[in-house]
């Protein structure tokens, strides 16, 4: 492909997809937003409680939960894995904080 060629106007069926991506896209922008308000509201309760930011037993049970959905809905499980891996370590990371007395 030559750099210096005029781009080709994608075509209407690429523009559809496009969109629905985007869509896609925000969507799960706002359900990360929502998730995170609700385990941010978590760690402020475990802290009232005196309870520990990570709580390992249900991580692990949530995992196979959800590996399992992904395989039913034909998602690979090692992404779903990986993927909800990275969120809940960002949760706790949330928690860890919330437990040294910062506010966000």
């Amino acid at each position: 492909m030559n750099e210096h060629a005029p781009a080709q106007q994608p075509d209407e069926r690429l523009v559809e997809y496009r969109s629905s991506i985007d869509n896609i896209d925000a969507a799960l922008v706002h359900l990360l937003a929502e998730r995170f308000k609700i385990t941010k509201a978590v760690g402020r309760y475990k802290k009232e409680a005196q309870l520990p930011p990570a709580d390992p037993g249900r991580e692990e049970i949530q995992l196979a939960r959800l590996r399992a959905l992904a395989e039913e809905s034909g998602l690979d499980p090692a992404f779903t894995e990986k993927f909800l891996r990275f969120i809940v370590a960002e949760v706790i990371h949330h928690h860890q904080r919330i437990a040294e007395g910062e506010h966000f």
